[in-house]
């Protein structure tokens, strides 16, 4: 595969990079603390946050009024915009965005797919496309023949990645898929396709840096659902190892190369969140104790990392990894917050303000959230009324847990 076209900007974005001082990577042990701000939805009840920017602008998924129809949702100073679609009923906004506001994802048709392989899950037979949305405006990209695809990230030189199908028909796809698809990038609006690992066939690019390191997942064929963690570099693909299990995937890479992601233990009964990193390999984050598994989405230049820990019962918490510590995100908020953090899902930016997702206490809905870091004062002050209000850790109705794990599901679906 021809990395020339990104060789300029890649050489550019390295000099800038060289140019930050070396404490970006350095430890730090003073924990911060946040203040909370409800995101909200486009009407419905149910809506969750996939990535944040530099700018603090938040992009994540939300249902409309009635909960039946999905969109992408770009969020920024208070507002939230439906980011619409390219003719059909749904759309998503898949993961972290460019510092410009150029947000990539999928997006239905008004066209029936021939296969009706509903590729995107959104549970139609509409055609799924992947797309760019810049100022208002949805632009589809193109595909390696198939008939579906997605973009799963962009970055600050307008290099998006995510998977596009091939024309080739795979007999031995689980029905209802139908074609093969690719690990894929696109630049300038044309789709280049990348590597599968030896003895794999499908995969999918999940990130990509400033830098134009990618990392993804490739798989042994269409029908086995195992994905393998994997990093793109200078034309060359690498397997990026596991924890012992078969499966795993990745949830971001910064623009040191460091990767976060999850990767099966060994007997593939559950996961935990890992850090990759080029001279130490993949080391294991934990969980938090009472725990069983975990998940990295999102690490900055600082080397700080967010994600989740869950319990036996699916059963999750907000978490930051710092330095070598993992901590509750819940006990770095105001105690007297409705807002319950639930897995820190758009990631972290260099400015330290995090996106995710929470249970709202009161009403029981899902909303996306958005933390920023606070001042001494308001630090002191939530520790204040820590001491006041202690906070318990709430058991979610079992209807809303079963729809975050299918949520999850459809979302893993999307040919990881």
């Amino acid at each position: 595969m021809k990395f020339r076209i990104l060789t300029c900007a890649t050489l550019i974005a390295l000099l800038a990079l060289l140019a930050l001082p070396t404490r970006c990577l350095a430890k730090e042990q003073k924990l911060p603390h946040y203040t909370v701000i409800d995101l909200g939805t486009l009407g419905g009840t149910f809506s969750v946050a996939f990535g944040i920017n530099n700018r603090g602008a938040v992009v994540g998924d939300s249902t409309l009024s009635g909960d039946t129809i999905l969109r992408g949702f770009f969020w920024q100073k208070g507002s939230m915009t439906d980011l619409g679609t390219l003719g059909g009923l749904n759309s998503s906004a898949e993961s972290a965005f460019s510092d410009l506001n150029q947000i990539g994802g999928a997006s239905e048709t008004s066209a029936l797919d021939p296969n009706a392989e509903d590729f995107c899950a959104f549970g139609t037979d509409l055609t799924c496309h992947p797309f760019l949305w810049q100022k208002g405006v949805q632009t589809a990209l193109p595909t390696l023949g198939g008939t579906n695809g997605l973009v799963t990230q962009v970055n600050n030189l307008g290099v998006a990645v995510g998977n596009a199908e091939t024309a080739t028909v795979d007999n031995d796809c689980l029905a209802p898929q139908v074609l093969d698809w690719k690990p894929v990038f696109w630049y300038q609006g044309k789709v280049h396709e990348l590597p599968t690992l030896d003895g794999d066939t499908v995969g999918t690019a999940l990130v990509v840096n400033d830098l134009g390191l990618m990392a993804g997942a490739t798989r042994q064929s269409c029908a086995v659902h195992a994905p393998h963690p994997v990093l793109w570099q200078y034309g060359k693909i690498v397997k990026l190892g596991s924890l012992g299990g078969a499966r795993g995937s990745v949830g971001e890479i910064n623009n040191w190369g460091q990767i976060v992601g999850w990767s099966d233990l060994a007997g593939d009964t559950t996961s935990h969140a890992y850090l990759w990193q080029q001279f130490t390999g993949m080391i294991d984050l934990g969980t938090l104790p009472g725990d069983v598994s975990s998940s990295g989405y999102g690490i900055n230049d600082l080397g700080r990392i967010v994600g989740s820990s869950c319990d036996s019962d699916g059963n999750c918490r907000a978490v930051l990894w710092q330095g070598s510590a993992m901590t509750d995100l819940n006990t770095l908020i105001p105690p007297d917050s409705t807002l319950y953090l639930l897995e820190a899902t758009g990631g972290i930016n260099n400015l330290g303000q995090i996106a995710g997702y929470a249970y709202d206490t009161v009403s029981g809905e899902i909303h996306p959230f958005l933390l920023n870091p606070c001042d001494r004062n308001c630090a002191r002050q939530s520790r204040d009324l820590r001491n006041s209000l202690p906070r318990a850790r709430p058991q979610l109705p079992d209807n809303l847990r079963q729809l975050l794990q299918q949520r999850k599901q459809r979302r893993a679906s999307r040919k990881l």
